[in-house]
């Protein structure tokens, strides 16, 4: 679209994350504009599963966090091996969703990102209903096989949107996304006690 950018028109099928059932298919339109902005999407899905049911496995998710007998604190998610400890797939759950907030943001035509690993999480005790994490997540970025970390905040409640706040560490092909910091991970620290939380 002169003067705007490229549209793309999407069809394509889901399937749950977690179990890999087929969860329905979807008709998208995605406009990456000229200038650097997100991209902006319309998108309309048929669900295989009716919205009962997926309230039902939110609240499922929701009590197995809200009944732990302590915090959740977990570092490198999933392990060497890829593995993910059964106590932890809610973290996991959780990761995917707000990480890919970010991924959204970031993502443009040349350039993709799937979640590579949870460095490190901690849940944090609130006087609501809301649960509320700290994640460093580590992001594959394609096609430059790049790493990139992000410490992310996430507020969830079953019912409401997921609330996701971001900070990446800047990348080495120059976008000025840190603070001009050198080194990574004097980043993460920082950007926690600063303004975006």
């Amino acid at each position: 679209i002169p003067e705007s950018g490229h549209k793309y028109y999407l069809q394509f099928s889901t399937e749950d994350y977690r179990t890999g059932e087929d969860a329905g298919n979807c008709l998208a339109t995605v406009l990456y504009p000229k200038k650097k902005s997100p991209p902006v999407v319309t998108i309309k899905c048929s669900h295989t599963k009716d919205q009962k049911e997926i309230q039902e496995e939110d609240n499922r998710l929701y009590q197995r966090i809200r009944h732990q007998s302590k915090p959740i604190t977990a570092n490198n998610i999933p392990d060497s091996y890829g593995n993910i400890e059964p106590a932890l797939e809610p973290v996991w759950a959780l990761a995917v969703a707000g990480s890919s907030s970010i991924m959204w943001e970031k993502s443009t035509e040349t350039l993709g990102y799937f979640l590579a690993q949870v460095k490190s999480v901690r849940q944090w005790i609130r006087k609501d209903d809301f649960t509320e994490f700290d994640y460093t997540v580590l992001l594959h970025e394609i096609p430059t096989q790049e790493i990139i970390s992000c410490h992310m905040r996430l507020t969830w409640l079953p019912g409401h949107p997921l609330k996701v706040k971001h900070f990446c560490a800047a990348e080495s092909h120059g976008v000025d996304e840190g603070s001009g910091a050198e080194s990574g991970s004097a980043v993460g620290p920082s950007a926690e006690k600063g303004a975006n939380f």
